[in-house]
């Protein structure tokens, strides 16, 4: 099983202990736990009632059910998360499919240019095309070694770490391709920012 280590814009190659700071986005700082922010109550699907889907623009509809979901190639990455309730987390570690990988069952559109994730209890984010592929995002059944606590948004979660974690979506049940920036649903308390990455670009 390979792992995949992932660098803030700007950095690549091996990181060194003075780099540290320079990997904090302005205006964030570091914490070693992994607070909790959640607008409704945990969804607590059944796994066998689970299915996670790929639609919209595509030519033919794909979904797994769980048990076929963790079939599919694994990887591991250790990224830094920034949240824009302003905490930083560095190197953590996730265990899940890229969103790559799932990208080979299915035929895009060429219209197809920004993607909405949607999860259990509703929660819906958009995020354009080019921030999910090339290795820039995957789902994520573990972390830290451990199956995702529902908290933390499993038994799913997507990750996308170069864009603020309220971009990951939580309890995720599928990927939906569309041709214009739709308006998702996005938590009251996070608001509908525009900006979804830490280090100021979009």
């Amino acid at each position: 099983m390979s792992e995949e280590r992932f660098v803030s814009r700007g950095f690549v190659g091996k990181r060194r202990a003075g780099e540290k700071k320079d990997r904090i986005p302005p205006g964030q700082y570091l914490t070693n736990d992994f607070p909790v922010l959640s607008a409704g109550p945990t969804p607590h699907t059944p796994l066998d009632k689970w299915i996670f889907s790929i639609d919209g623009l595509v030519k033919e509809k794909a979904s797994w059910s769980w048990q076929d979901f963790n079939q599919l190639p694994m990887q591991k990455y250790v990224v830094d998360i920034s949240c824009v309730t302003k905490w930083t987390h560095l190197d953590m570690k996730w265990e899940g499919v890229s969103l790559d990988t799932l990208l080979e069952h299915v035929e895009l559109d060429r219209k197809a240019m920004f993607v909405t994730a949607y999860s259990d209890g509703g929660y819906t984010t958009n995020i354009p095309l080019t921030d999910i592929i090339n290795g820039q995002s995957f789902i994520a059944l573990k972390y830290d070694d451990k199956p995702l606590a529902p908290e933390h948004g499993g038994p799913a979660r997507m990750v996308v770490p170069h864009l603020y974690f309220w971009k990951s979506a939580k309890w995720i049940r599928g990927i939906y391709f569309h041709c214009e920036e739709g308006v998702a649903r996005q938590s009251n308390l996070l608001g509908n920012k525009k900006i979804a990455s830490p280090f100021g670009s979009q």
